[in-house]
């Protein structure tokens, strides 16, 4: 599975509730140590987070300007970092939120 399989998609919680657009993933290293495994995504709520929001958020720049820090806050507010199984994305995506044993990553 590629990221950009998944960016854009429509991301729903497990009751159905829509929580806004993957803009980003999170993946970190599995089993055998080359490769890497998909455990979060970032999904923003808004139109100006999936511009904005996770690429100059207040976490990346703590020591910025104030005015800076304070802006990212405002609009990153909506975007969220979540569990892989908790998500279901629309249209669908073969392979997630789990490959199939065996299968390509």
């Amino acid at each position: 599975m590629r990221a950009g399989e998944l960016l854009g998609r429509t991301a729903y919680d497990l009751h159905g509730r829509r929580l806004g657009r993957v803009v980003d993933v999170v993946v970190r290293g599995g089993f055998p140590p080359d490769r890497l495994r998909l455990t979060d995504v970032i999904v923003a709520g808004h139109w100006w987070t999936r511009v904005t929001g996770r690429l100059i958020g207040p976490e990346l720049h703590p020591s910025g300007p104030w005015l800076l820090r304070a802006a990212a806050r405002v609009l990153g507010r909506s975007t969220h970092q979540l569990p892989v199984d908790q998500v279901r994305l629309s249209p669908p995506v073969p392979g997630f939120p789990f490959s199939p044993p065996g299968g390509a990553a």
